[in-house]
């Protein structure tokens, strides 16, 4: 729908939505834009103290809002079974798995996974699963995994998946952002063919200005750092569209009522880098459905989290 904004988000009263990172950037405009939408939101990242100056900034934005925060810190699998185990509501309709690092120098989570594919991929592979049970108790559960068009330069590398051999942070970076992808797609085809009602959904932002740039391309320190973090400050000031515009493909994917499970919603504009939300095409590396496949079976290896669906063509 040409021109689609936050103006044309339907009623979301009764719904139960989660939205990891949503202490700021995206994740923050997204939440709030749910809230004000009547739905019940749950911010859940890593610093609750950011998370409940966010739901206070939601609170004054829309004073009916029902927001809540929670702790979750995606690159500890304990911190995820936590948050699944606790989280009180009966029901989950709606779940954004926004969060995420960017270009960080090599270091490893909680539990020895490159930490970008660890917390991107992993850790929001491991959320669904332990929350797939009360997202079928919903009549139209909803999945958004947000991913990046910078998956058009990932690769799956399975010889090297933790980058322990040879680490570049932008490829990694990439790798992580296609996880995104095969894991969105290769849910939905395992929701369909298992007859659930669960939709998921991809979306990416394009260009926005978060926080997001500043906070991973310039850790480590050094030159390379310094470029990495000068450009990124060039760029999101003469490039970028605002954190606002970026989120509108996420909330596109999370509330459009017509569409379809397995879609990816991106910006309409030049190179999808600025616009109003629209279903927009995926890399043949995204699409490939025995990658997502092989992806699929060794995340649930990794993470110990098994979603009981089997692969389309078994099922």
């Amino acid at each position: 729908m040409a021109g689609w904004t936050a103006a044309d988000i339907p009623d979301q009263s009764g719904r139960s939505a989660v939205v990891t990172g949503a202490n700021s950037g995206i994740g923050l405009i997204a939440a709030r834009e749910l809230a004000a939408a009547g739905a019940a939101v749950t911010i859940a990242c890593r610093n609750e103290a950011k998370g409940a100056d966010a739901a206070a900034e939601i609170s004054a934005a829309a004073p009916a809002a029902d927001v809540e925060v929670a702790r979750l810190d995606l690159a500890d699998l304990a911190s995820v079974r936590e948050f699944a185990a606790a989280w009180p509501g009966e029901r989950l309709d709606l779940l954004v798995n926004n969060a995420g690092v960017m270009a960080t120098p090599r270091r490893e989570t909680a539990d020895g996974f490159e930490l970008q594919l660890g917390t991107n991929h992993l850790g929001h592979f491991a959320l669904t699963g332990l929350l797939l049970g009360k997202l079928r108790t919903s009549a139209q559960p909803r999945v958004v995994t947000v991913s990046s068009t910078a998956h058009r330069t990932g690769r799956i590398d399975f010889d090297d998946l933790q980058g322990e051999r040879r680490y570049m942070r932008w490829t990694a970076y990439g790798q992580s952002k296609l996880a995104n992808l095969l894991f969105a797609f290769e849910l939905n085809r395992r929701a369909e063919a298992a007859g659930l009602a669960l939709l998921s959904i991809a979306a990416h932002p394009g260009y926005a200005a978060t926080e997001l740039q500043s906070s991973g391309p310039g850790v480590g320190g050094g030159v390379l750092a310094a470029l990495n973090k000068g450009v990124m400050w060039v760029t999101n000031r003469v490039v970028a569209q605002s954190a606002e515009a970026g989120a509108l493909p996420t909330l596109y994917a999370a509330t459009f009522t017509d569409l379809p499970g397995g879609s990816y919603i991106g910006p309409d504009g030049l190179f999808e880098q600025r616009g109003h939300p629209k279903p927009v095409g995926a890399s043949g590396a995204a699409t490939d459905s025995e990658k997502a496949r092989r992806l699929w079976e060794v995340s649930e290896q990794l993470t110990g989290v098994e979603f009981g669906l089997p692969p389309a063509a078994e099922a």
